[in-house]
């Protein structure tokens, strides 16, 4: 078994029942979401891409303490496992470290083709009718309310902000996740992201349109 399937099946098996929206499904639509925007950009790495796709929610800062160098560790830890050399371990350990949104107001750069390709797939999968649910399974797992008028969205200056963050689900939309298809890098990204915008703009103007009760 060669490196990247061996990866999907630790990564399948260790997120198989978990319940707020980073589950294996999320991480395999990644994955080959990563691999599709990949075959249309020349001189990817297409090992580097997938790999990084597959590791890139391995430990996540939101479920561990706000450690945002929990996510490269747990990489490093499993592809040195696997014999990986170091330098191939350098380059996906970036690209993990690079692939979270940080706040509206913090710019997230990537250093390397294949990072922007993991982080356009990445955001992709939280926009759109998956984004949607997503959005409602994650703030239901961390006890938040849909909706509150009275609590307007915030627009975070910086991570430390951005990682406080209680506010309700549907302020999510205003503070991250209607702007994500601005921040995508790749053409092909663009193009998927259409759809995607259109269907979340109509879901966020219905929903409030229920919550004050005209429709």
């Amino acid at each position: 078994m060669d490196l990247i399937a061996k990866t999907a099946a630790f990564i399948r098996e260790k997120f198989a029942s978990e319940g707020s929206g980073h589950d294996w499904a999320h991480i395999e639509r990644v994955w080959h979401m990563a691999r599709r925007l990949a075959t249309h950009t020349p001189g990817a790495d297409l090992q580097v891409t997938e790999l990084a796709a597959l590791l890139h929610d391995i430990a996540d800062w939101k479920f561990h303490g706000g450690d945002y160098e929990a996510g490269p560790a747990a990489a490093r830890a499993w592809l040195l496992s696997q014999g990986a050399a170091e330098e191939f371990i350098q380059r996906v350990e970036t690209i993990i470290r690079e692939v979270s949104f940080k706040g509206l107001g913090v710019a997230t750069p990537v250093s390397s083709i294949e990072g922007a390709l993991v982080q356009d797939a990445d955001r992709l999968d939280a926009i759109g009718a998956i984004g949607v649910a997503r959005a409602f399974a994650y703030g239901g797992h961390k006890g938040r309310l849909l909706h509150d008028p009275a609590i307007p969205p915030v627009t975070h200056a910086d991570f430390a902000s951005y990682q406080q963050n209680v506010s309700p689900t549907l302020n999510h939309f205003y503070e991250k996740l209607l702007y994500l298809h601005e921040r995508l890098h790749t053409d092909a990204a663009r193009e998927v992201a259409v759809g995607r915008q259109r269907y979340m703009e109509e879901f966020v103007a219905q929903f409030l349109a229920e919550w004050d009760g005209e429709r």
